[in-house]
């Protein structure tokens, strides 16, 4: 048996990975951001991210990473694309793995670290502009979980366990970018059969106060299971 190595001629590219973190605080949708410490530009916000290790995936690796910048962990992340431009890192050919999730931003408390100096949310119109090629790495983001939330429930772990149809409402407006009418989308939704209406309303409210609702995940996986197709 031969047990020599194999050697391999052609030059072999780095490789990264990047975690574009959204994050709702009740009223926007924002985006975890951290500043560099180091060059290339230093000083610049970018993604957490960095180089994989030999021993861990991209996923492991981009958990790693998120947690030595952000001191953000055990956060379900879904891979987005493979970016790979040849111009895209001043360092030499690097092709980076990007992952994305979306979280309660009160549920994470900040610690940046590693070659971090800072880590921050940004309302997601107040992004500056990214380091890399992270502007496009946003935006590639955005449109997938525009598409997602559109076509899947992701948008009710976002909120309590007891919400209300405008708190649902103004969810979906920042992600999505657009305004709904509100007792069409009150409709809409409510005709998918996911929601438990509660007999408790919203207490000290001075006009006509709204009832809470619940999600039915138990209805959504029967559902799901039969061909249902989700859709805002």
């Amino acid at each position: 048996m031969d047990t020599q190595k194999y050697c391999y001629e052609y030059p072999r590219p780095a490789l990264t990975t990047d975690c574009v973190i959204f994050g709702f605080d009740g009223i926007e949708i924002n985006v975890l951001l951290i500043e560099r410490g180091i060059e290339p530009f230093k000083g610049k916000w970018a993604f957490p991210g960095g180089f994989v290790r030999m021993d861990e995936s991209t996923e492991e690796g981009a958990k790693r990473e998120l947690f030595e910048e952000t001191g953000i962990k055990d956060v379900f992340i879904e891979q987005l694309y493979t970016f790979s431009d040849v111009q895209r890192d001043p360092r030499g050919r690097v092709v980076t793995v990007a992952y994305f999730a979306l979280v309660k931003t009160s549920e994470y408390q900040l610690l940046a670290g590693d070659d971090a100096m800072k880590a921050q949310w940004f309302k997601l119109k107040d992004v500056p502009s990214l380091a890399f090629d992270h502007d496009l790495v946003l935006r590639k983001a955005h449109n997938r979980l525009k598409s997602k939330i559109r076509n899947q429930p992701i948008g009710f772990e976002l909120l309590d366990a007891k919400f209300t149809m405008p708190q649902l409402q103004l969810l979906y407006e920042s992600i999505l970018e657009i305004k709904f009418d509100r007792r069409n989308f009150s409709n809409k939704i409510m005709k998918t059969g996911l929601l438990i209406q509660l007999d408790e309303k919203v207490p000290n409210v001075p006009h006509r106060a709204p009832r809470y609702l619940m999600f039915n995940k138990k209805k959504y996986n029967e559902l799901q299971s039969s061909g249902f197709n989700f859709e805002i």
